[in-house]
């Protein structure tokens, strides 16, 4: 799959009082992309989860390059960097729009038939759309 980018606005509340992102706030910055992939994808979480599937974070390796503030408009670009039966590694990186990295990351999501509480296979579609 190509590099998918989503743009995020960085408001109050992602912020401690000096107007700097906060640390854990990235997370769900690239969170949202990584969900963003399967909506472009037409893959619905919902669905999945009626399906017994999830996707969890077994893994992340974050760092943190230069700080976001108030108000900054970030773009989050997310690219599949491996897949294997019951996992995908993912490379990020937030950007500002002066085009500075702010923080990157490698993030290991392993898919989990939540019923059991155990890993399974990735659905067919990412496998193809993935590799």
């Amino acid at each position: 799959m190509k590099q998918f980018s989503w743009n995020a606005r960085v408001y109050y509340e992602d912020t401690d009082a000096g107007g700097v992102v906060y640390h854990a706030r990235y997370l769900a910055f690239f969170e949202r992309a990584r969900t963003e992939i399967l909506r472009q994808l037409g893959i619905s979480q919902q669905t999945l989860l009626q399906e017994n599937i999830a996707f969890v974070v077994k893994k992340m390796d974050i760092s943190y390059h230069f700080p976001a503030r108030l108000d900054d408009m970030l773009t989050i670009s997310t690219k599949v960097d491996q897949t294997r039966k019951a996992s995908i590694i993912f490379k990020q990186t937030i950007v500002n729009q002066n085009e500075r990295v702010i923080s990157t990351a490698d993030v290991l999501i392993a898919c989990v038939d939540i019923a059991k509480m155990k890993p399974c296979g990735l659905p067919k579609l990412l496998v193809l759309e993935f590799i």
